[in-house]
């Protein structure tokens, strides 16, 4: 019997052997396929032209709902922008009569039929045109203007400072398990997904200004808020920068640095991690070329969802920091029916989606390439 038994367990383990190096050389054909001839690298190629085809087929036509919904979200609210101005200026103790109202919305639009709203309104997007705003009576286009870029220029910084300070700390993590380093940062990550950014930014704007006596809002100095570009202004704004794309960034570096401790640790415990620490590969070069790439996807997903974000930001944390970014406009919009910018930038948010969804998918293909082998398998 025991026997038997050694003849069982030494099968087991000659198996075991097997399937680690065919899981290590399936992975690393995966990886390295410089070697490929002409004709797989042609049929790969076609792979991805076909792919991506059908992904922006499929990506123009969600754009499309994206903008009837938009339209149908905007015109929910009872009202419209005319009664919301009406009630503004009785509460202000003017008066607009029947006549007065009549003629705005005519002017605006507001008496055609919703479908013909919404197909005049798409007409003008695709030209280009997002309408007039009724609340700042300027073009769209203007309106968001500045804002639109200052948002995107903080929420760069904040995801670059996220993935700056994730990426080696969820590595150290995952690699010195049960370290003093790994308690210390798993604290400080439950710590940083349970503070909300808006309690942080107003926790640094009081200490900023009880201990160092510094206005730690906005993005610009005084005597630059309204001042043209220039270097000086440029350089104003990059000293105010720190501060918020640190708020912003700490809820999401606190949750990549768990999401990619978890991942490296099931990567670790892959057979041909295994197989390859047995061959004698180095263990920086064991950790680096394929666990780490492989547990790369949750950053690549979160380009589905970043995008939009660097167009919004976070509303709460702009209102509190003063920030002049697109995230206090959009809410303004909302609550004055503005229908023209509140559709633009709803709309702007959902496309960026699609596109980041779609850059998403292509990131992943290119970091694992195990997801594009199944397609061909």
């Amino acid at each position: 019997m025991r026997a038997n038994l050694g003849q069982a367990f030494a099968w087991r383990l000659q198996s075991d052997a097997i399937t680690c190096l065919l899981d290590l050389k399936a992975f690393r054909h995966a990886t390295d396929r410089t070697g490929e001839t002409g004709r797989d690298t042609s049929a790969h190629a076609d792979d991805m032209v076909s792919y991506l085809l059908q992904r922006l087929g499929l990506a123009l036509i969600t754009c499309l709902f994206i903008s009837a919904l938009t339209f149908v979200i905007i015109r929910l609210p009872p009202g419209d922008f005319v009664d919301a101005y009406i009630a503004n200026l009785t509460a202000s103790g003017s008066s607009v009569s029947q006549e007065q109202a009549e003629a705005m919305r005519r002017e605006y639009g507001l008496d055609q039929p919703v479908l013909f709203q919404y197909a005049r309104w798409m007409g003008r997007v695709i030209q280009g045109d997002f309408g007039v705003s009724m609340v700042w009576r300027r073009p769209v286009a203007e309106v968001i203007g500045d804002r639109l870029w200052l948002t995107m220029v903080v929420s760069l910084a904040a995801l670059f400072l996220t993935w700056a300070i994730a990426l080696p700390i969820g590595i150290y993590s995952a690699v010195r398990q049960y370290s003093i380093g790994d308690y210390i940062f798993t604290t400080l990550g439950f710590i940083g997904l349970a503070v909300p950014n808006f309690l942080l930014a107003l926790i640094l704007m009081y200490l900023g200004f009880r201990y160092l006596g510094l206005n730690v809002g906005g993005l610009f100095s005084p005597e630059y808020v309204q001042a043209p570009w220039s270097w000086a202004r440029v350089w104003d704004l990059i000293k105010h920068l720190p501060l918020p794309a640190a708020v912003l960034a700490l809820a999401g570096t606190a949750q990549l640095i768990r999401i990619m401790r978890a991942n490296l640790l099931d990567e670790l415990r892959r057979p041909y991690v295994v197989t390859a620490r047995a061959k004698g590969i180095s263990e920086k070069r064991v950790v680096l070329k394929y666990p780490v790439r492989a547990a790369l996807n949750p950053f690549a997903s979160s380009v589905a969802y970043l995008f939009p974000y660097l167009v919004s930001g976070s509303i709460v944390v702009s209102l509190v920091l003063g920030l002049p970014t697109v995230g206090p406009l959009l809410l303004q919009a909302l609550v004055a029916q503005d229908m023209f910018l509140a559709g633009a930038i709803v709309l702007l948010l959902g496309v960026m989606t699609v596109i980041g969804t779609l850059i998403s998918d292509i990131l992943l293909m290119w970091i694992d390439p195990r997801i594009r082998l199944e397609g061909r398998a």
